[in-house]
């Protein structure tokens, strides 16, 4: 794969489980030459709103523990070294990344979730000894890990795959 190109193509917002296509569109082009290489619609505040409102309505519905939210990372991880080819074509022609750089940032990627998947299953509380004075004598302490709630990411475009897996795989696994 030494200059394979990529055919430009619509991408489409996925929101609340809906496809949605908002009818304006932009443009995603090489920075390399300049050419086409996808488009992605444009989203509003609106559409922002319904994400977030969805998301947060899932979390509050719960039902999400931790051995499932390790098997959802660990398939991400599969399907990203799957289609490692695919996604080192599209961020070598989005980021104009040379396309050995962008096999390493796909196969961290898989590295990423890997962790991530793990790190899902071990997330657990603490006990804490409470005898650091007379009146903790013979008491324990504990902490409980319990999930936030829904949290927003930025990722630039320098690493626009593994970036991105370095917030979600963290953000999921710890719920």
């Amino acid at each position: 794969m030494a200059t394979e190109t990529i055919e430009a193509t619509d991408h489409e917002l996925l929101v609340a489980g809906e496809r949605i296509e908002t009818g304006e569109w932009s443009e995603v082009r090489s920075p390399y030459d300049r050419t086409v290489v996808g488009r992605v619609p444009v989203g509003d505040a609106a559409l922002v709103d319904r994400a977030c409102e969805a998301a947060r309505a899932a979390f509050e519905r719960g039902g999400f523990p931790q051995h499932l939210r390790a098997e959802v990372l660990d398939r991400a991880a599969h399907l990203v070294a799957e289609r490692e080819d695919e996604l080192t074509a599209a961020i070598a022609a989005e980021a104009g990344k040379p396309v050995k750089t962008a096999r390493v940032e796909a196969q961290r990627c898989v590295g990423t979730l890997q962790f991530s998947a793990l790190e899902a299953r071990r997330l657990s509380g603490e006990m804490v000894p409470m005898e650091g004075g007379p009146a903790g004598e013979g008491k324990i302490g504990f902490t409980f890990r319990i999930p936030y709630g829904v949290v927003g990411a930025i990722s630039p475009f320098n690493f626009p795959l593994n970036l991105v897996a370095h917030k979600l795989g963290p953000a999921l696994a710890a719920g």
